[in-house]
């Protein structure tokens, strides 16, 4: 099935996925793709719409980020957000200039017509702003729909041909009425039927992989995590063949290689390869404490015990990999800027004797991937597990990796995750994990003076984890973890709260 699509021009703004992320929430698929389409690629494309996204830089500069000019010929609608907004009043004729007053957060908007794109939103509504430059003249035939204070023209429009500009972003939650306008132009300007949701995505890959897969020979390594267990559980559904290899290498967190052998081999009968490389990997880290380091070995040992296991099971016809929408992204697309590299995008190395990369989930957000794990039937555990970077507890412990440190983090994290499940605000809080510090200080326990490890301990709140926000986890709930830790875990006598965004602070700490 083809589905009706929005095309999201990207121009670089902070806000440009979850731009996407919004309008595949209200029912339309759509895909970020960089400025420099051509309008001839963009017809061929054919979207019933099309976002122009925020930016960092201004039109009136030379080098300033543009459009194919054609693509304004092509009758289809457009809205353009923050940058996008000052774009098409500058292409089409109006101008945009450094304002006299910048506007940032919090600002009233204000109606001042009528409008299908404002439909639902009251006089008076509250909206996002971050802007310095600001419309100053609109273009011909368009009329200012919505003011603020400082910015005479924070949404404006031209009905007949369906090109609409909103200087504020719809997109985040600070804005009250950012859905509803978004809802407005996917549905009464551009006509959208709202034919993408996630059981119909379900179905839709199983029937494509049977065609693709079926009968055939496949390859999945499972790390466990959400996006390599549901596009193995979907792949399973269609191949009927299908070998997991799960590369133990003794740096997961308390109970998941268990788990992961529970739910796949034992509940839904997968054919699932349990690699034991705990030693291996103990032992190419002995004495490692530069993080990137320990990134780059783990990484590389990991590709040869893989390779080992993909060469016993024989001639392969397709591997699996969770690769997902923000890993392709991010990764860089066209001219698009490389956020970081991710090693799932791409493939493994040829050395593995396979003929084509299978990936399910390559269009899909991870919010999207949580409710097709849900379609699928898989317990919650699996569909709503902390994430975990590739390294594992290896970047949780500083400093070299030790079983003793391994002990002592797993059960600090373990307590960490069973008291948040406790006060149920695991659904809350996007992220929470311990961190094994290289610091040691002197405690009191039992009567005895302790001279042991310090236990930091990090939960943020995010929509997409490029930016996020320390968690305010109640005193109450934090003073029961400290108590259990110090109390429970060897060699750890204090426990620290990291209430640090990001930025500045990444959210691991190494």
């Amino acid at each position: 099935m083809q589905h009706q699509r929005i095309l999201v021009l990207d121009f670089g703004g902070q806000y440009n996925q979850l731009i996407a992320r919004r309008v595949r929430d209200l029912g339309v698929f759509c895909d970020l793709k960089p400025f420099t389409m051509t309008a001839e690629e963009i017809a061929a494309y054919a979207p019933v719409g099309i976002i122009f996204t925020g930016g960092p830089n201004s039109v009136y500069e030379q080098d300033a980020p543009r459009p194919d000019a054609g693509v304004f010929g092509l009758g289809i609608p457009i809205l353009g957000i923050c940058y996008g907004c000052q774009l098409i009043a500058d292409m089409l004729g109006g101008s945009a200039e450094k304002a006299a007053a910048g506007e940032y957060g919090k600002k009233e908007l204000v109606l001042l017509s009528d409008s299908p794109l404002l439909e639902g939103v009251p006089q008076r509504s509250v909206c996002w702003m971050s802007h310095t430059d600001s419309v100053l003249r609109l273009p011909a035939g368009f009329v200012p729909l919505a003011a603020t204070d400082a910015c005479p023209a924070a949404v404006y429009g031209n009905a007949e041909r369906k090109i609409y500009g909103v200087q504020f972003h719809p997109e985040v939650v600070h804005s009250e009425y950012g859905n509803a306008l978004l809802r407005n132009f996917l549905y009464n300007i551009c006509g959208a039927r709202g034919d993408w949701t996630m059981h119909g995505f379900t179905e839709e890959c199983v029937a494509a992989l049977k065609e693709k897969v079926g009968g055939r020979k496949v390859l999945c390594a499972m790390s466990g995590g959400v996006d390599s267990a549901v596009a193995a559980t979907l792949v399973y559904r269609a191949a009927g063949d299908l070998t997991c290899v799960f590369v133990d290498h003794g740096l997961h967190r308390e109970g998941e290689p268990e788990e992961v052998m529970r739910v796949f081999r034992d509940g839904l009968g997968m054919k699932l390869i349990r690699v034991d490389a705990r030693e291996r990997f103990l032992r190419a880290l002995k004495g490692v404490t530069d993080p990137e380091k320990k990134r780059k070995i783990i990484g590389k040992l990991f590709i040869e015990v893989f390779e080992e296991e993909a060469k016993k099971v024989g001639a392969v016809d397709f591997l699996v990999q969770g690769t997902i929408y923000p890993d392709v992204v991010e990764s860089g697309t066209g001219k698009g800027a490389v956020i970081k590299s991710h090693h799932n995008v791409g493939g493994l190395p040829d050395a593995v004797d396979f003929k084509e990369i299978v990936e399910p989930l390559r269009e899909l957000f991870k919010d999207e991937v949580r409710r097709v794990g849900t379609e699928l039937g898989l317990p919650d555990e699996i569909v709503w597990r902390q994430p975990c970077p590739g390294p594992a507890l290896a970047i949780r412990i500083m400093g070299e990796v030790t079983e003793e440190g391994l002990k002592t983090v797993r059960a600090a994290d373990a307590i960490f995750r069973e008291e948040i499940v406790k006060a149920g605000l695991e659904r809350e809080i996007w992220q929470y994990f311990a961190v094994l510090t290289d610091s040691r200080t002197v405690g009191v326990q039992g009567d005895f003076r302790t001279y042991e490890n310090v236990i930091a301990l990090r939960a943020i709140t995010s929509v997409d984890a490029m930016t996020a926000d320390w968690a305010k986890i109640p005193f109450a709930v934090l003073e029961r973890i400290s108590a259990r830790i110090t109390g429970e875990v060897p060699h750890a006598n204090r426990v620290v709260y990291d209430i640090t965004s990001k930025p500045p602070a990444t959210i691991e700490w190494e």
